[in-house]
């Protein structure tokens, strides 16, 4: 069963802590009709006036997925024949962090940011791999 997607997390990461929470939502034509599902991350330090929000948005397009119902899983995000994460995940999310961070993100700055998420897929997707292969081998 899916977690709601309101719901807010914590993670630490580098000694700073974050509440992050994943969400659908759609963009609206001109007409006011939902169109384009997004998935979206949102990551604030904390406490909270630490510094602004992330928001990593993944809208689909062609060759791109995002959970919009049956057969994807909610929070599934990905490339067709290509990267993919589960936003539900610490991990992709750990992962996406430090992407951001990498792709210039401060999380001190005081402003809210929006970044393209498909502009930091392959880097997390890649990380994520890494530490898992990393976890594998420290274990007995």
């Amino acid at each position: 069963m899916p977690r709601k997607s309101r719901s807010s997390r914590r993670l630490v990461a580098d000694g700073r802590t974050y509440i992050w929470r994943q969400s659908h939502s759609h963009r609206k034509d001109e007409r006011g009709r939902s169109v384009d599902c997004r998935q979206v991350l949102m990551l604030s330090p904390q406490p909270p006036g630490a510094g602004g929000p992330l928001r990593i948005v993944f809208a689909s397009g062609p060759g791109r997925y995002v959970p919009g119902g049956f057969p994807l899983g909610s929070g599934d995000v990905g490339v067709v024949r290509g990267s993919s994460l589960n936003l539900h995940e610490p991990g992709a999310v750990r992962a996406l962090l430090d992407a951001a961070r990498a792709h210039g993100w401060r999380p001190e700055e005081r402003e809210p940011e929006e970044i393209d998420g498909w502009l930091l897929l392959d880097a997390a997707a890649a990380a994520q791999v890494t530490r898992a292969e990393e976890a594998g081998r420290a274990s007995p």
